[in-house]
């Protein structure tokens, strides 16, 4: 008898339960991500339209999605807002060709993920996909102060705004100023001035010394020459008078 009634009971537990439970665990589970897009992530950001531009016309946005959903690499985003940009001074741009703008690009991306707790610990300089800092064509030194973060590059110096996208393998942070690299826009050494040519001395004729002067470059040897003249002409006529005198018994 008493089985009698608890199969009945046990049949409309699990019709009326199980798929209750089933529909909850199903509504809980996480929407599969799809890949990582850096070009739509800034894109929901808004006011990164000049660095999106730049991110495609160099091909970097490519590199970036591939590294991140192929590899386990991090990556560091420093992004300047179109703010940014329009505080360039007027030809900035312009004034690098293809192969600059991609370092520009590469500049502003740090093969490393860094939380903004991080920062405060990270070691100068910091490493850049542009080339080696070490060398001092790329240098980039973060310094902090509390909680707010200072990137420098020699050339200027940037906040950290604020986290504009972060998860276990991409970080992405608004900066206030274009990072300018000194391998691209630092001032040119300055070069020491050439030393004021010597004038050659001017050897004085004797005729264009002035009187009154005695110039050791005055040539006077002519001079001598007519006084020897003058001193043998003088004895040969004293020479002449003493024998014709002598001649005559004076």
């Amino acid at each position: 008898m008493a089985k009698q009634i608890l199969l009945p009971l046990l049949s409309l537990v699990l019709v009326f339960f199980f798929p209750t439970i089933s529909a909850q665990t199903s509504a809980q589970a996480p929407a599969p991500a799809g890949p990582t897009n850096i070009t739509k992530i800034l894109e929901k950001a808004g006011q990164f339209t000049t660095l999106i531009k730049i991110l495609q016309a160099t091909q970097v946005a490519d590199r970036i999605n591939a590294q991140l959903n192929n590899s386990n690499q991090g990556l560091t985003i420093l992004a300047p807002t179109d703010n940014a940009f329009s505080n360039l001074k007027a030809g900035t741009l312009n004034s690098i060709n293809s192969q600059q703008q991609l370092q520009l690009v590469q500049f502003h991306i740090l093969p490393t993920l860094y939380t903004m707790s991080q920062f405060q610990t990270a070691s100068n300089p910091l490493h850049t996909q542009a080339g080696n800092s070490d060398d001092g064509q790329f240098p980039m030194n973060v310094t902090t102060s509390g909680n707010q973060v200072n990137i420098t590059t020699g050339v200027v110096t940037a906040t950290v705004a604020n986290t504009i996208y972060s998860d276990n393998q991409l970080a992405v942070y608004q900066v206030d100023k274009v990072l300018l690299p000194m391998a691209l826009f630092g001032a040119a050494p300055t070069a020491a001035p050439a030393p004021a040519p010597t004038k050659p001395e001017k050897n004085v004729q004797a005729s264009d010394a002035p009187s009154g002067t005695s110039d050791t470059s005055v040539d006077t040897s002519g001079v001598i020459g007519l006084n020897r003249q003058a001193i043998e002409g003088g004895a040969f006529i004293i020479a002449v008078i003493t024998m014709t005198a002598s001649y005559l018994g004076l």
